[in-house]
């Protein structure tokens, strides 16, 4: 089972974002924050991205590697942080076994998030 949470807002539909580690965010970094619309997270990630480059070698490669398992920790965090900021409510906690059956179960405990996300 995985833990998802629901983020909701007004005619839009319902986002869900996985708990966990993001190992899309430790291997890709800003692109995956670009990919899920963190714009802010995906511009904070880059300019960290770089700033190793300033440094010599081995701290490069030190810095490179804490910064790519910072964003696996708190990659899932930063989309929750960017869809707080686009209007969106935190509503659910649902455990499914993957993403369809977590959207099954909010569907069910609230159906007229269907009719709005229609509208």
């Amino acid at each position: 089972m995985k833990i998802y949470t629901a983020h909701v807002a007004d005619r839009a539909a319902p986002e869900l974002v996985v708990e966990g580690f993001a190992w899309g965010a430790t291997v890709f970094g800003p692109l995956w924050f670009l990919a899920h619309r963190a714009w802010i997270p995906a511009a904070l990630s880059a300019c960290a991205t770089a700033a190793p480059l300033l440094l010599p070698d081995p701290a490069q490669t030190l810095l490179g590697l804490v910064l790519a398992w910072a964003h696996g920790l708190f990659g899932h965090d930063l989309l929750r942080w960017s869809l707080e900021r686009r209007g969106f409510q935190e509503q659910h906690v649902l455990a499914a076994r993957d993403e369809e059956a977590a959207y099954a179960r909010l569907i069910a405990a609230r159906p007229d998030l269907l009719a709005e996300a229609a509208t």
